[in-house]
């Protein structure tokens, strides 16, 4: 019967009973005989046999310092994976709020087709209209928002806004509420009666009808959204060159720079007090809107989450818009509108070559025909306006 083979070297070994005691000596004959081989190069597998010594490490190749593992360090495993879940959080609350506010703004169709309507120039047009409903407006609202009891639907204010496709200026126009225009179905009367006989609808037909400009987009803000805009940025800085005191707009404003709530930026977008009443007002409002649109916009409104908050949560109640406008267009009508301020926007009103008296009507506005002609013609071809046809703001 053969033998059982020893150790490799060749030395004889001992070999331990199942169950047995361990055999005298043996840990002794392990250490000097040559059993355990770690110093000649061999290490111990833990299911047992041997393998080779690494090869040796070539100077020049740059060795990772990740430990025996071969991953990085766990600390900044959980770094990546923590910035990692920032980020994720991040791009939620951006979708969940972008989806939030397309959901929520009012809609109106205002725009549609009818027979005769000017066909699309170049660049886009923006009409932008403050309504004075007072619907949603409960009676303390009404007073302290000095709206009075007017019922119906009317509007203080109307803004055509240009935005061109080349390199012109964007262009905000003033429509004077009192224009005597020609209203679809209504005869001649003032523009803001378009409004008051049949809505967004035929007011936004009546601009187009006169101005032979194709309207792109349409807004709307209410008394009521308006005022908590302003409040919900912290009021906007207005610098007065005397004071402003008018009962039926609620405001006696002192001259001199100062932050405007919401009640008080009403009362100052709606006053016609000064010599000029109507075009007094809408300089006013070009200049409020303006500044609204820059406080709206800076980091203090963006960054201050006290402030954005409450203006995401203001903002569908306060803008009602049309049919097929989205969340994505209002960006760029927010910085053009913002460029007044600066110079950046061409900012004017309608030319007008007087006014005159029209019974039943009142005292109307009538536009410059030759002017007025030049100046939506410049926006309908994306065209520098001619210096002659702006409306300067005091002019």
């Amino acid at each position: 019967m053969s033998q059982p083979h020893g150790p490799r070297d060749g030395q004889a070994g001992t070999f331990r009973i199942p169950g047995g005691a361990p055999q005298r000596g043996q840990d002794h004959n392990r250490q000097h005989q040559g059993y355990d081989r770690q110093h000649q190069g061999y290490d111990r597998r833990p299911q047992g046999g041997y393998r080779q010594p690494p090869p040796p490490q070539d100077p020049g190749q740059e060795v990772p310092q990740y430990g025996s593992s071969g991953r990085p360090p766990r600390r900044k495993r959980r770094v990546g994976r923590i910035l990692l879940i920032i980020l994720l959080a991040i791009v939620v609350l951006i979708a969940a709020t972008w989806i939030y506010l397309e959901s929520s703004f009012n809609r109106v169709n205002a725009l549609e087709d009818y027979a005769g309507r000017p066909a699309a120039g170049k660049g886009t047009n923006w009409l932008i209209v403050g309504s004075d409903s007072r619907a949603g407006l409960d009676a303390e609202d009404q007073e302290r928002l000095a709206t009075g009891d007017a019922k119906g639907q009317r509007t203080d204010t109307m803004l055509l806004l240009h935005l061109p496709d080349n390199n012109e200026k964007p262009t905000m126009v003033s429509l004077l509420r009192d224009s005597y225009v020609d209203i679809p179905g209504k005869g001649k009367n003032k523009l803001n009666a378009a409004y008051a006989f049949g809505g967004p609808k035929l007011l936004a037909q009546t601009v187009e009808k006169n101005t032979n400009l194709r309207l792109d987009h349409y807004i709307e803000i209410g008394f009521g959204g308006f005022a908590s805009v302003v409040d919900a940025v912290g009021g906007v800085n207005m610098c007065l060159d005397k004071p402003l005191k008018d009962p039926l707009a609620g405001i006696d404003l002192p001259a001199g720079c100062q932050d405007l709530d919401g009640a008080n930026a009403l009362g100052y977008v709606r006053t016609r007090v000064g010599p000029r009443a109507d075009l007094d007002r809408v300089i006013r409002q070009r200049q409020f809107i303006s500044a609204l649109m820059d406080k709206v916009a800076s980091p203090g409104t963006i960054l201050n989450p006290f402030r954005l908050v409450p203006l995401l949560a203001d903002a569908p109640d306060a803008i009602t818009l049309g049919e097929g406008d989205h969340l994505h267009n209002l960006p760029s009508l927010g910085f053009a509108i913002s460029g007044a301020s600066d110079g950046s926007t061409v900012s004017t009103s309608v030319p007008f070559s007087g006014t005159r008296s029209v019974p039943k009507i009142g005292s109307v506005i009538v536009w410059d025909e030759a002017k007025s002609k030049a100046l939506f013609e410049a926006l309908r071809n994306d065209t520098a306006v001619p210096s002659n046809v702006i409306v300067m703001p005091g002019g």
